[in-house]
């Protein structure tokens, strides 16, 4: 007797299909598709008994495993943007949490090259636990320096917007870039905010940063490729991402954690993960044993107690990326 199948199981599918239609339709590689849409089956699937929507992920897979393995001080001779990729909804714009801090690192490389900022120990100190800890206090340092902006008491109206310009400079450097989708000029809080940044938020939209896993993926690759500023910064940036998959620490959000535990013995990681009371998200760059290199960014919202939705996205590839 064939059982009949549940009806969260069946409108799970039926929107996977609807969105691999439309994320089908923007695909940079027919090969890779499939898989990103069989992995966004896989966990809509998994996860129906919990309600998760296919609005409440997001994923972009980039192959690169034609490209040198990283760290390397020399750049690839192939654009990073010729890498094969795919995704899932990748240019829905998403709340990124933590992942935001690629890019201040990134514009603060940009700006050190251009010599509009000083490289200090204090700056690196900084970058290194805004990206090592995902620290937000070192993290409200760094986008001090790089807009040039406080935090602080209320301003009047023609002021604000004179700062809240300014804290858009790294948005506006990516859109200057062709990114689109980027929103950055936000500090992470725990308790805030107070002043001038809820003032902000108030007179101002997007009312939060804003990310696409599509984006988040194009950075995340000129990174890894030695691509982003010069090849030199991409590998210090490369340094402060890699992840130690032997760790013994107990916090279920160590960073090496959200896509680490899929990974074979012998693999290799370099990862920026977010997370909130609300959002699950981890962009990750692995190499496996025997060769193959890509890109992962997955995006996931209103279920983030499920710390392994990330996981189940993340085994489909890893094991077709084994074969």
């Amino acid at each position: 007797m064939t059982r009949p199948v549940p009806l969260a199981r069946l409108a799970a599918l039926a929107l996977v299909a609807f969105f691999s239609t439309v994320s089908s339709l923007h695909a940079h590689s027919p090969a890779l598709q499939p898989l990103v849409d069989r992995a966004a089956q896989n966990a809509l699937e998994k996860y129906a008994p919990q309600k998760l929507l296919p609005t409440q992920l997001a994923i972009t897979l980039v192959d690169l495993s034609s490209f040198p393995s990283p760290p390397s001080s020399a750049s690839s001779k192939s654009s990073a943007d010729s890498a094969p990729r795919a995704s899932y909804r990748g240019d829905v714009q998403i709340y990124p949490a933590s992942v935001i801090k690629l890019f201040y690192l990134a514009a603060a490389h940009r700006w050190m090259e251009d010599g509009k900022l000083n490289d200090t120990p204090e700056l690196r100190r900084a970058m290194k636990d805004m990206i090592v800890d995902s620290s937000n206090d070192a993290t409200h340092y760094v986008i001090d320096v790089i807009t040039g902006t406080q935090s602080g008491p209320e301003l009047p109206d023609a002021d604000i917007k004179t700062w809240f310009d300014r804290r858009n400079a790294v948005t506006h450097y990516f859109a200057s870039l062709g990114y689109t989708g980027v929103f950055a000029h936000k500090k992470p809080w725990s308790d805030g905010p107070y002043g001038r940044e809820s003032q902000a938020i108030r007179l101002f939209e997007p009312k939060r940063n804003l990310l696409t896993t599509d984006a988040t993926a194009r950075l995340f690759t000129a990174i890894a490729t030695g691509q982003c500023i010069t090849a030199a910064r991409s590998a210090e940036m490369m340094t402060l991402l890699a992840r130690d998959l032997a760790t013994k620490d107990p916090d279920p959000d160590n960073q090496a954690t959200f896509t680490g535990p899929v990974l074979p013995a012998g693999a290799k990681l370099w990862s920026k993960a977010g997370w909130t009371s609300q959002t699950r998200h981890d962009a990750a760059y692995i190499e496996l044993p025997h060769g193959p290199k890509f890109l992962l960014v997955v995006f996931t919202t209103d279920h983030a107690h499920e710390r392994t939705i990330i996981h189940t996205v993340a085994k489909v590839l890893v094991d077709a990326f084994a074969k």
